[in-house]
């Protein structure tokens, strides 16, 4: 420890001597401090703050009826992506048009200084307040960027809103032109089909099995409504032959009118049948057919028997007139409305055995065409409905773009773009003491430095411990008069020295100080 301690004060002795070294190298490293940083430029910081308001009444009134992005997550994608490449050169073009005129190289080095300078951060994620900044030499100009940088901000919202508002027009019309044009070849191909098949398709819908099924026992009804008629006319057949016309007195005028009720009786009821058959079949088909030859016929059977009994009551008194048997009128009149219903249910017969025979004839190829109008069914339905599809999502999506309209994100400017008045870089208070710490330290480093290249012996046992010698011994200086002034001249010329170097070092911080 003895030995450190001595050494450390060898080494001070050493350097007291190389005193003016060291104060040279403070005061030159002072002054390089002090002129370095006079001409570091002050930077000016410019800031703004805004909120957006993604949580509007509009949103869940349009929740089912538009398409609702996530309004959070598409801000805070907007402000990730706004310090791009393009979004800066616009930045810059409007900010600072005077970088248009210079050469390309520099216009590239002021864009990537204006990209690292540029500050986008978000306060809270969740209250979606963001946070603008730059830093620059002129105050106004670093406001004039913060402002330009705001107002691209709001503008993007809009610009990116109408980009894919237009995107999604686009690609939904085109999908719906296409869809239309294979819903009308699926519609063509359909169309041709039913013509080509007319006679073999069915248009109620039912498969080959159930119109067989339906038909055969339609036909199992028919003829047991045939037998039955057959039965009933036989029965007033054999009546009307083995009756006696019994004479009942009868005025013609009721005679006639009973007849005519008959009549009228009988065509409501074929006209009541017709009603119902036109509702199943078409007028083509051979009971419709059948029942209007029916009531035309009993048409003009009502037609003629009015006139005949017209010409009868003309030709014969009132008094005189043959009276007319009523009951056998009447059963004849059942007999000949048996007959019709008997020719009817025969026609409905033979058509129905004409059709289920058609069909046990087909029997191979109705199946297959039942499958093939089944698949284009139901690719015609799988087109058509994607199609419906695509038109209520393009109306959805006009609906979504007038809702984007009425900025469901209200975008408030909460503290509007203003540059600090004092310089946050440098802060040269700070930096002046270091500067000054920075050369004391610098003068004694260079004392040490000298010391240590050009090394003197200040003591016997140090040039006998460095050159392990035998030193026999040692010449002291005597100091006069003279030396002794010089020496005390010197003592207070480093002194001097050092005290103007605090002193001025101390009048440059203050100076510092009360400009700041």
């Amino acid at each position: 420890m003895d030995q450190l301690i001595a050494q450390v004060v060898e080494i001070a002795r050493a350097m007291w001597r190389r005193r003016w070294i060291g104060i040279g190298a403070a005061w030159l490293a002072a002054i390089a401090g002090a002129i370095g940083l006079s001409m570091i430029q002050d930077r000016f910081e410019a800031t703004a703050r805004v909120y957006v308001d993604t949580k509007t009444v509009l949103r869940p009134l349009m929740r089912d009826l538009a398409v609702e992005p996530d309004l959070d997550q598409t801000v805070g994608l907007l402000a990730r992506t706004l310090i791009t490449r393009p979004n800066v050169e616009l930045l810059m073009r409007k900010s600072f048009p005077e970088t248009q005129s210079l050469p390309p190289d520099e216009r590239e080095r002021a864009l990537e200084g204006l990209l690292r300078e540029i500050k986008v951060t978000s306060s809270n994620s969740r209250d979606n307040i963001f946070n603008f900044s730059y830093r620059g030499t002129d105050p106004e100009k670093t406001r004039v960027v913060v402002e330009n940088l705001v107002a691209l901000f709001l503008a993007s919202d809009t610009g990116t809103k109408q980009r894919d508002a237009e995107s999604a027009r686009e690609f939904i019309d085109e999908q719906i032109s296409s869809y239309e044009t294979r819903l009308a070849d699926a519609e063509n191909k359909l169309k041709e089909f039913k013509l080509r098949n007319m006679g073999v398709s069915d248009v109620s819908g039912k498969d080959y099995f159930a119109r067989m099924s339906a038909l055969t026992e339609d036909l199992g009804k028919v003829t047991v409504e045939l037998r039955a008629a057959e039965q009933s006319r036989d029965a007033l057949r054999h009546e009307l032959g083995g009756e006696t016309a019994s004479l009942v007195p009868e005025t013609p005028t009721g005679a006639s009118t009973a007849q005519s009720s008959e009549y009228d009786a009988r065509l409501e009821g074929q006209r009541k049948q017709l009603d119902e058959l036109l509702r199943r079949y078409t007028d083509q088909h051979p009971d419709v057919i059948a029942t209007k030859r029916l009531i035309e016929s009993l048409e003009e059977d009502r037609r003629k028997d009015i006139e005949n009994r017209r010409k009868i009551a003309e030709s014969k008194p009132a008094r005189g007139s043959q009276n007319i048997n009523s009951v056998q009128q009447q059963v004849r009149l059942a007999l000949a409305q048996a007959e019709a219903e008997v020719a009817s249910l025969r026609v409905r017969a033979s058509d129905m055995q004409s059709r289920v025979a058609q069909l046990r004839a087909s029997a191979n190829r109705v199946p297959q065409i039942e499958a093939e109008m089944a698949q284009l069914n139901r690719d015609y339905e799988v087109i058509r409905g994607a199609y419906q599809t695509m038109v209520a999502r393009r109306e959805k999506a006009a609906l979504s773009e007038d809702v984007d309209a009425t900025r469901s994100a209200q975008f408030r400017v909460i503290d509007p773009p203003r540059t600090a008045p004092q310089p946050v870089f440098p802060n040269r208070l700070a930096l002046a003491i270091l500067v000054v710490v920075g050369s004391i330290a610098a003068g004694l480093g260079a004392t040490f430095l000298v010391v240590q290249v050009l090394p003197a012996f200040g003591s016997t046992r140090l040039l006998r411990e460095t050159t392990r010698r035998q030193v026999l011994g040692s010449v002291s200086m005597v100091r006069s008069g003279g030396m002794m002034r010089r020496a005390r001249g010197e003592l207070v010329g480093f002194g001097s020295a050092l005290g103007s170097l605090l002193v001025a070092a101390g009048v440059w911080i203050a100076w510092l100080n009360a400009r700041g």
